[in-house]
């Protein structure tokens, strides 16, 4: 499996170069075709004849042809960006749509999305407040999630894999294969609660540990202990620091599962307090 398509989100905020860089040097990296979505933030149902009369028409035109001009001049930075990374492969998509919901629909017929992280302070009004996590439950493509703060100049030379047997777990190692496959190192992290588990065998990671080493992914596995008053995100990310990862893979949760609310809400933690790029799948 290698990533032939990859969709990138280009938006309007101040890190939105990052983001557009690395899906580039993935793109050049797997001689893959990359699009760069911006959306207008304007529903496609809200366009459609009949839904507004002519006078309200009339009226959204020079707003909406607005929102085109200003989605068509953040493509316009896109495409520099690709130019000057010279990947062979692009194209500029412009969506009449929530930037959600449209890239959602567009990620369908792509091998892997990359958007950036929220940033709080950022406010745009063509973004929705769960950005991240409609783009995670709804694409059913992964998602790579490029922090608001800090430059990273590789992802994917040093991983860490987090594995607790969960299906979501097992679709995020699976769409990571072409990543793990060219890492120098990926370390296959199992926490451990102290709780009973049915989902690693007789030996924590061994069984996903040899699996990966049949697709040829360097490897080793560390069990950690954690007390259960011990948030399992923010161990997560400190066991990440201390191993020097420049990518975290990991199965998503959606939050209303009671496995996500008994995990003390481990995608929630990761989504907002990220250090490294994430690759969620759902």
């Amino acid at each position: 499996m290698e990533y032939k398509t990859i969709l990138v989100h280009v938006d309007e905020s101040r890190r939105a170069h990052e983001p557009i860089r690395i899906a580039a040097f993935l793109a050049q990296k797997y001689n893959a075709h990359l699009i760069g979505a911006a959306a207008t933030g304007v529903a496609p149902q809200f366009l459609m004849p009949g839904v507004i009369g002519e006078s309200n028409l009339s009226l959204i035109g020079p707003a909406l042809a607005e929102l085109r001009e200003h989605a068509a001049s953040l493509l316009t930075e896109f495409e520099s960006v690709a130019w000057k990374m010279d990947v062979k492969s692009f194209e500029k998509r412009l969506i009449d749509d929530d930037a959600g919901a449209g890239l959602a629909l567009q990620a369908r017929y792509s091998d892997l999305v990359v958007i950036g992280q929220v940033n709080p302070v950022d406010y745009s009004p063509v973004l929705r407040a769960d950005f991240q996590e409609y783009v995670l439950m709804n694409s059913g493509k992964p998602v790579l999630i490029i922090p608001y703060a800090g430059h990273f100049p590789q992802v994917g030379k040093k991983v860490l894999l987090a594995w607790d047997g969960s299906m979501e777990a097992t679709r995020a190692v699976s769409a990571s294969i072409p990543l793990l496959q060219r890492a120098d190192l990926v370390q296959v992290l199992v926490l451990d609660r102290g709780r009973p588990s049915d989902a690693h065998g007789e030996q924590p990671g061994a069984d996903i540990a040899l699996f990966l080493a049949r697709h040829g992914v360097k490897l080793e596995v560390s069990e950690q202990k954690i007390p259960a008053d011990i948030d399992v995100g923010n161990a997560l990310l400190s066991h990440a620091a201390d191993f020097g990862a420049d990518l975290i893979v990991m199965g998503g949760y959606g939050h209303t599962r009671f496995r996500e609310v008994l995990l003390g809400g481990v995608t929630r933690t990761v989504l907002a307090s990220m250090t490294v790029p994430v690759l969620m799948s759902h």
